[in-house]
């Protein structure tokens, strides 16, 4: 056994602050702690050591924001807000627009059946959330969620997609469930020529017995129904979110990679979410229950008998030296993905001909991006251009031409668009709970909800913490 780290956690019964050792044991990694009134709690961190080494090799560190919403007070993270102890900024913002539902599953972060009220933003408040975003200083998120609930049970989603475009999202997705677009087209073509950007469809798999076990119902002809309507109305960017529970969905992990690169004329990414334990669950079960990282990834190349590997798939930051470089090079600030290395892995693929061929065969992604730190580290000067003609020869011609050279010749939204039209993402991101939680994790995050107090709050302090709090102090 290894101690590789100490951190702070949360206490999963009181969600007090504790200390906590990341530790191997056996090729595994688990998070222990101790809590002096409710006992010992232990969970596997990441289920694979020398993956987890790997991913520390692409950590970077952000530089936060300049105009934090918070003061340094209780301490992280019940200064949620953004506190100045934050290391990243805003690249995917999330507003929750209701709390409402058309399901009950048993797996939800949040609905009103579960909470007994309701939480719905007006109008006038979603606005102001917006703008704060917006104000985000030394670069504002392009990016925006609407999620809930079940955010397509207003009626005024169009407006709300509508005022977001124009108060500079370029970005505009959706998370569903589908329900309402799959027996409502019209609906759907309202949210479309409001300037929705993209589903970011519930999926939990290809058979009937995940949706049933998961959401209690059977969705799987809802699902195809939606990626059917979209299809038909010029929408060509659903991502596919399954979340992954062992021993429920976890056997389906390739037939749905393989099904959104069968479907990738509409089909823009999968991102496998690894179940969040929301409430209190014994040892045996949460064991039984508990799915990270790398078992989806050794999966995912299982199952699609090695057309994607293991080792096709990086650490969310290993994109930072792009952002840094085109900035560099086009003399502005561009997102950068500075979340924790071990927040979530991912790789792009191309289907070419019912073949899954990842970028990786494209690209040498390690020298590629070695020669991306030079770039921005020799700060725009000749040896920097000498280093993007150097960086092209570890890419593929074929590649340069159609997908990388519009995005360094522009530094656009468009181009970026149009590079992402032409792959497919496959991601795992892994959203922390009371029992796995990280401090470390939390202040690099740069997935964040905008609330109506002003407040902008990480992903998982959110989900883990203050959401009760919040949608009480507002609710119905």
């Amino acid at each position: 056994m290894k101690v590789l780290k100490t951190t702070k956690s949360l206490c999963p019964e009181c969600l007090s602050v504790i200390n906590a050792e990341i530790y191997e044991d056996n090729g595994v990694v688990f998070i222990r702690k101790n809590c002096s009134k409710h006992g010992y709690f232990e969970d596997v961190y990441w289920s694979d050591y020398k993956l987890f080494e790997i991913a520390n090799k692409y950590e970077y560190i952000g530089d936060g924001i300049k105009n934090p919403r918070t003061n340094n007070k209780q301490g992280c993270p019940y200064d949620c807000g953004i506190c100045p102890s934050h290391k990243s900024h805003t690249v995917l913002a999330i507003i929750d627009v209701t709390n409402r539902c058309n399901l009950k599953c048993p797996i939800c972060f949040a609905n009103a059946a579960a909470t007994g009220y309701v939480y719905e933003p007006t109008i006038d408040e979603i606005r102001e959330m917006l703008k704060n975003l917006r104000s985000n200083q030394p670069v504002a998120p392009n990016s925006i969620q609407f999620s809930g609930g079940e955010p397509t049970v207003r009626d005024d989603l169009p407006e709300i997609i509508s005022m977001a475009k124009e108060l500079g999202f370029r970005h505009v997705e959706v998370n569903t469930n589908g329900i309402r677009i799959a027996k409502d087209p019209d609906y759907l073509k309202k949210l479309l020529d409001a300037g929705l950007s993209t589903l970011y469809l519930q999926f939990d798999g290809l058979t009937p017995e995940p949706y049933i076990i998961a959401r209690g119902i059977n969705l799987l002809d809802i699902k195809l129904k939606v990626i059917e309507n979209a299809r038909k109305l010029g929408l060509d960017s659903i991502v596919l979110v399954p979340t992954v529970v062992r021993g429920v969905n976890d056997n389906q992990i390739g037939s749905i990679i393989k099904f959104a690169a069968n479907n990738s004329d509409v089909v823009r990414g999968v991102n496998f979410q690894p179940v969040s334990i929301t409430g209190r669950i014994n040892k045996e079960k949460l064991k039984e229950m508990r799915i990270t990282i790398p078992d989806v990834i050794k999966l995912a190349e299982e199952q699609t008998n090695g057309e994607i590997k293991v080792n096709d798939f990086y650490p969310i930051p290993v994109v930072v030296p792009i952002s840094k470089a085109i900035g560099i090079l086009k003399g502005r600030r561009y997102q950068e993905f500075t979340n924790h290395q071990h927040c979530g892995m991912a790789t792009l693929i191309i289907s070419e001909n019912g073949k899954i061929i990842p970028i990786t065969r494209y690209v040498n992604v390690e020298k590629f991006m070695e020669s991306m730190k030079k770039i921005y580290e020799y700060n725009g000067g000749i040896k920097s251009k000498l280093y993007l003609i150097n960086a092209l020869r570890y890419v593929s011609f074929s590649m340069i031409k159609d997908l990388l050279l519009p995005i360094f010749l522009h530094g656009d939204y468009e181009s970026l668009g149009n590079f992402m039209r032409k792959v497919v993402l496959i991601g795992c991101m892994h959203f922390m709970d009371p029992y796995n939680f990280d401090l470390e994790r939390i202040q690099r995050c740069t997935i964040h909800y905008a609330v109506p107090n002003g407040k902008i709050i990480p992903f998982c302090t959110m989900n883990s913490i203050h959401r009760p709090i919040i949608e009480r102090m507002y609710s119905k």
